[in-house]
């Protein structure tokens, strides 16, 4: 009967360690494929989920809940205007090797209330702590001057988004945040990132995906721009030289 005391602080350690255990994210998106036909006029993307205990009931701690969805990454080239004698001319250029096309964050509450700087700048949680990636040995003023301009254009084309009171958390348990995709987004495999966080920490994190695809004629016209572009700017240039020829003759014959 001596092994009988050890089988029960065995079994009383394993229900403590399992009450300590994190709870579970469970997250899920609308629409798992955004089709882009003619007269795409944007749409909006409904992310939700759930935050149960690994029983499967209410988790015991209240969490906050950060959702990021982030398009793919594409190469830039960020120029800088200024006046030159009456006329707006190029200054100075910043080349980013990997920037994302799209970058929205929505929050249970404003970021600055749920984690510190050094927590939202790991997990790139606001438009402040977005990681771009320069090309060279850049100064960290100057980096820091065109990330801010990459962000207030992108920002001013909705493709950069933060909703500081986006996301709604119901008993505890039932979160939703809805993202607006406007009718400009690049197509590609968008990435959503849900972080539970509590006291400050992430607890953790789970990522579902969203493919937006181009169909019909948007379609075979991106298909034929990317694998032929000489061949499609040259039949685009002869298009509009005859639509123009065409619209001289029809004003001629008024």
């Amino acid at each position: 009967m001596r092994g009988a005391p050890r089988v029960l602080l065995a079994l009383l350690a394993f229900f403590a360690l399992s009450a300590q255990r994190d709870p579970i994210l469970v997250p899920e998106v609308s629409q798992h494929e955004i089709q882009v036909r003619q007269g795409f006029t944007g749409t909006e993307l409904l992310l939700y989920g759930a935050i149960l205990a690994p029983d499967g009931s209410r988790a015991q701690n209240d969490y906050d809940i950060v959702v990021v969805l982030k398009g793919p990454t594409e190469p830039i080239l960020l120029r800088e205007k200024e006046k030159a004698l009456g006329i707006w001319v190029n200054a100075d250029s910043l080349r980013f090797r990997s920037a994302p096309s799209f970058f929205a964050v929505a929050s249970s509450r404003p970021i600055d209330e749920i984690v510190d700087d050094r927590t939202a700048a790991i997990y790139e949680l606001g438009l402040d702590f977005l990681q771009l990636s320069p090309s060279g040995a850049i100064d960290p003023v100057e980096q820091q001057r065109f990330t801010r301009g990459l962000v207030d254009l992108r920002r001013r084309q909705d493709l950069y988004q933060e909703d500081g009171k986006g996301v709604t958390i119901s008993g505890g348990v039932l979160y939703q945040s809805r993202i607006k995709l406007p009718s400009h987004v690049v197509t590609g495999r968008y990435t959503a990132e849900t972080f539970a966080i509590s006291r400050g920490r992430v607890i953790m994190s789970a990522t579902a995906e969203v493919e937006v695809r181009k169909l019909g004629l948007e379609r075979l016209v991106a298909e034929q721009a990317q694998k032929s572009s000489v061949l499609y700017g040259l039949f685009a240039v002869t298009l509009s030289v005859l639509m123009g020829w065409v619209a001289g003759r029809l004003f001629a014959l008024v």
